[in-house]
């Protein structure tokens, strides 16, 4: 099993960002120490938190980064027309030497899609749209493309990717059904938003499975999801420190609506169903029971956990301290 680390970029009102870039790359310089395959930022444009946009960041990353991969979760694709999406991230492939993931999501605030012009009813559409012309044009091939959205008439890209075919596309979609056979049929991979149970990763992941299968794509190579986490020594106050600094950022996103209606974005609507989650999903614990509960993701048969160690307002030492305890006492249990 692998494990990547998704990073602070999003603060709390009036916090200065430009003082938080150095911790940043301390936690990252330490990520790449410890082991850690990747490391994840997320996007959101004209929220109520400061957040540092993906593309610019993960490049400033970059050489803190070492071997790690770097990827966004999630780019909010609908929002930006696909060439700009094929030639930024053949930048940052060609930044990183190879080490790009584009993690591709829907997006979900209205307040983002009404400032972009961008219907809502139309997003899926342009997600798939935009996921064909940006795999078309990363093959270094002259693309041809008449959609409903989006044309594109005998043009090639000015920058061939590092990797052959260009980065990974990693799918956000929402815990269900639709969001599974979706992520299926344009991704490489899906990553699985973090508030899930175990029993309801099962029943995802055979959805997942069949709608691979039925499209004759096969296994994927990495079969991915999310887990919030915090350790300590003591299991109780790793739970503590966990619910009250997830809960804090949980409150700043309930200003906006939830992705969608289904049960995984329950967490968002009270502090009650957000603290019920925390126990449910999320890790927070000491390393013994984050080992236990991740044996139970590799069991399902989960290659790939992207770890979330800090929110909100949660200090630099604490978020540090976890990373540590994972690296000496969780990461080794899943060595090679």
């Amino acid at each position: 099993m692998k494990f990547g680390l998704a990073i602070m970029n999003d603060f709390p009102p009036g916090v200065t960002a430009a003082d938080r870039v150095p911790m940043l790359r301390e936690q990252v310089r330490a990520a790449s120490a410890a082991g850690l395959d990747s490391v994840w930022v997320l996007q959101h444009y004209l929220g109520n938190m400061p957040t540092l946009q993906p593309l610019p960041l993960l490049s400033a990353l970059a050489a803190d980064a070492g071997q790690m991969y770097l990827g966004t979760n999630m780019f909010i694709l609908p929002l930006r027309h696909p060439a700009g999406v094929a030639e930024e991230f053949a930048t940052l492939d060609h930044i990183t030497g190879g080490r790009a993931i584009a993690g591709f999501g829907l997006g979900y605030r209205e307040n983002e899609f009404a400032s972009f012009g961008v219907p809502m009813d139309e997003r899926v559409s342009r997600f798939e749209e935009s996921v064909a012309i940006v795999r078309a044009l990363w093959s270094g091939e002259r693309v041809t493309f008449r959609g409903e959205h989006f044309g594109i008439e005998d043009q090639r890209l000015s920058l061939t990717p590092v990797q052959p075919g260009g980065p990974k596309i990693w799918i956000g979609a929402g815990p269900h059904r639709t969001g599974a056979r979706r992520a299926a049929r344009l991704g490489d991979a899906w990553i699985i938003p973090p508030h899930e149970t175990p029993e309801r990763l099962r029943a995802l992941l055979t959805v997942y499975r069949e709608e691979r299968s039925a499209l004759g794509l096969g296994a994927p190579a990495e079969v991915v999801v999310r887990r919030e986490l915090v350790l300590d020594d003591d299991a109780e106050r790793a739970r503590s420190i966990g619910v009250a600094a997830r809960g804090a950022l949980t409150r700043q996103y309930a200003a906006f609506n939830a992705p969608d209606q289904s049960a995984g974005y329950q967490h968002l609507r009270s502090d009650a169903a957000a603290e019920e989650t925390a126990d449910r999903s999320y890790l927070f614990t000491d390393p013994k029971g984050a080992v236990a509960a991740l044996k139970e993701l590799e069991a399902q048969g989960f290659t790939y956990v992207i770890l979330r160690m800090q929110w909100f307002d949660l200090p630099q030492d604490r978020m540090l301290r976890t990373l540590e305890l994972f690296r000496d006492h969780v990461h080794p249990a899943f060595a090679a």
